[in-house]
């Protein structure tokens, strides 16, 4: 039997520097479809309304734990919020 071993990244957010971690979310976000990927107007619009919500903190969501970047970027993404900011 033929199997892939997975070789772990260290994708856990400690084992990263500051730097590493930003350079694989915008290099993940680059890669996606673009009929996934909001465009770069729309993607803008969502970060500058995020960074109005109370609910912001260290660039994660606090209702869903989410990081903001990257469910900005999705087009079948919305906020969680109550009263969604987009």
């Amino acid at each position: 039997m033929d199997r892939k071993i997975r070789v772990c990244k260290k994708c856990l957010l400690r084992e990263m520097d500051e730097a590493g971690y930003f350079q694989n979310m915008y290099e993940y976000i680059a890669r996606m479809d673009e009929e996934e990927r909001t465009s770069k107007e729309e993607y803008e619009e969502r970060l500058a309304a995020c960074k109005t919500c109370e609910n912001l903190l260290s660039g994660m969501c606090r209702i869903c734990g989410c990081y903001v970047e990257m469910r900005a970027a999705q087009k079948v993404r919305h906020c969680p919020g109550i009263h969604p900011k987009w």
